[in-house]
């Protein structure tokens, strides 16, 4: 008979230990984000020296990232699910590749083989007295890919919340047990502006009583999450969340009582934020993780009631495209879920909103969010035919229905006014000839 207490005690080892499981040319994937398991990452980068050609797969990378600095190259080759500050270089100089992909459909490149995984580096709980432990903060495409992995690498760190729902591991499951009491990584809330704010008011006021939000993390967000305080009866279905939400719920505002898909729940994939978020999801019966081809999955959005997702873009162009991952032929960040919440909320139940929110300007106001065209080489994120609502501190746009022209002076009209008649001169040469 299996016991997993003795699996568990037999396999726990060292981190330099436990990552002579690493081969050449294997494909090893990495949890997300703030679930990084730091002390396997760096074990296995400074093994480099035995290793030829690793594929080190993940999404945002938020530790040392020491396999995609220069001088790896021959040892590791990093694949991107979404550029990050400290992988973003080495993508631009061809040192690591990126795959273009919807989150709701990232856990089918391991599900269905696409990616082969040799190895998954994970981090968990402790094991609970079943002999399950939780990823946390960090189920994504984590849970999915240890699911299928030949070899399971757990960081079991003390600090690492046991969230509900499909977040768990069996300890059978997993080969070695790396023990950890590293802080878990923190993303402190940044600091709104009134900038921000007033885009979180503009929010706010397209938000109904008893919607169900799709938000993400910064200072709009937080903004259009403090400006909802007088609403009544929201849920939460998100990719992911942050500390914002925590005094929205301790108000009542966020009570998910007219959800009509896990009603009364919190329901999202990973987090980021501080310790006092993590320490409040800990056994949390109010939160639900589950893995991203479920939570992005838009028909299981779409089963929401009124759902409204609030994204944002690193450019749109007068016709309502929308780039939010690359800048020009640089890739910057990833495609993320935009597009699957866009498209869950627009087909929800009672009828959905998709949101755009920027600033107006970015680089300290010297580029214009909004422009006459995409600059050359940027990939499309979200198409023309999707969003419904832009918005910047000076307005909202709403571009669902309306013609080409109806578009260009509506987005130009929440543009900084420091740019509006270049915008407005080149667009019309551009699409009109004028």
């Amino acid at each position: 008979m299996f016991n997993w207490l003795d699996h568990y005690q037999n396999n726990i080892c060292t981190a330099d230990e436990a990552v002579k499981a690493i081969r050449s040319k294997d494909y090893v994937i990495v949890s997300h984000a703030c679930g990084e398991p730091r002390s396997l990452t760096r074990a296995m980068s400074e093994r480099y020296a035995d290793l030829r050609d690793v594929k080190v797969v993940h999404r945002v990378g938020m530790g040392e990232c020491l396999y995609a600095q220069p001088g790896m190259e021959e040892h590791f080759r990093h694949i991107s699910l979404f550029g990050g500050v400290n992988t973003r270089k080495a993508i631009y100089e061809g040192r690591a590749d990126y795959i273009p992909r919807f989150i709701s459909e990232t856990p089918s490149l391991f599900l269905e083989g696409h990616i082969p995984v040799d190895v998954a580096l994970i981090t968990v709980s402790p094991p609970d007295k079943f002999g399950y432990c939780s990823l946390g903060i960090s189920v994504d495409y984590s849970l999915p890919a240890a699911r299928m992995a030949k070899i399971v690498i757990a960081e079991v760190n003390s600090n690492m919340p046991r969230t509900l729902g499909d977040s768990f591991i069996s300890v059978k499951d997993i080969n070695h047990f790396v023990l950890s009491d590293f802080p878990l990584m923190e993303v402190a809330p940044t600091i709104q502006t009134d900038i921000e704010i007033q885009i979180g008011n503009y929010c706010a006021d397209l938000i109904e009583d008893g919607c169900t939000l799709q938000m993400g993390i910064g200072a709009i967000p937080d903004a259009a999450l403090a400006a909802m305080v007088n609403k009544k009866d929201l849920g939460i279905h998100t990719e992911m969340f942050s500390d914002g939400l925590i005094p929205l719920v301790e108000q009542g505002v966020i009570n998910g009582s007219k959800k009509t898909l896990h009603p009364y729940k919190i329901i999202s994939t990973f987090m980021m934020g501080t310790k006092a978020l993590y320490d409040w999801v800990d056994d949390n019966p109010l939160v639900e993780m589950h893995p991203e081809n479920y939570i992005n999955d838009p028909w299981i959005i779409a089963q929401n009631y009124k759902v409204v997702s609030i994204n944002s873009a690193l450019q749109i162009d007068v016709l309502g495209q929308i780039s939010a991952d690359a800048i020009g032929p640089k890739q910057f960040s990833g495609v993320g879920g935009q597009v699957d919440f866009i498209r869950g909320a627009k087909r929800s139940v009672g009828g959905g909103k998709s949101i755009i929110a920027v600033p107006s300007t970015a680089s300290r106001g010297t580029v214009s969010r909004i422009v006459p065209a995409l600059y050359e080489g940027t990939a499309v994120t979200t198409t023309r035919n999707e969003v419904d609502y832009v918005i910047t501190e000076y307005g909202v746009a709403q571009l669902a229905g309306k013609t080409n022209l109806q578009r260009l002076n509506a987005l130009v009209s929440i543009s900084h006014p420091d740019f509006r008649d270049e915008i407005m001169f080149k667009a019309k040469k551009l699409y009109y000839g004028a």
